[in-house]
């Protein structure tokens, strides 16, 4: 990833790697509403795949995106290489939104993205470090952090903050 946490003033401002290995900047997603989540195979709260791209199929067509982006930090719950991610992820969830290389989203090597949306958001308490797998980062079109959602917040359940965002 490029872009450390205090030059960037956006989401734009980072490229990241994807689950095949390209690398891509966030500036691909200008102008949509971005749903940013740390994902795991092997998680109690890994069925959320399915409410996230339920949300995906859904809300993509009026300029929404989820970013999904592995995490090994919490429990070794996603112990697997990109392959075995996107197989687990197609397979089980028929997932079709962009899914990213494994990162740390927390401690010394958090990759600069999940820096800067921490900085942004923070959680409760005010505390910066996530706490488990499936915390949420909502972006509004312009590129804000706008909201953080806990793990146990189901997709469904932030949907109206979502369309809040969305055109008409």
């Amino acid at each position: 990833m490029s872009a450390s946490s205090h030059q960037a003033k956006q989401v734009y401002d980072f490229s990241v790697q994807t689950l095949a290995g390209e690398t891509v900047s966030l500036s691909r997603y200008r102008g949509k509403v971005l749903l940013i989540v740390n994902t795991a195979s092997e998680c109690g709260f890994t069925p959320q795949y399915e409410g996230l791209q339920t949300l995906y199929a859904q809300l993509a067509p009026r300029g929404f995106e989820v970013l999904a982006f592995p995490c090994n930090q919490f429990g070794k719950q996603e112990p697997g290489d990109a392959q075995a991610i996107r197989s687990f992820c197609d397979l089980r969830f028929h997932v079709t939104f962009p899914m990213f290389a494994k990162v740390d989203v927390k401690g010394p090597d958090a990759a600069p993205l999940y820096q800067y949306l921490t900085d942004e958001k923070r959680g409760v308490l005010g505390t910066k470090a996530i706490k488990w797998n499936f915390t949420k980062f909502l972006v509004d079109a312009s590129g804000n952090v706008v909201a953080r959602y806990a793990p146990t917040a189901k997709p469904e359940a932030i949907r109206a903050d979502i369309e809040r965002l969305l055109p008409a």
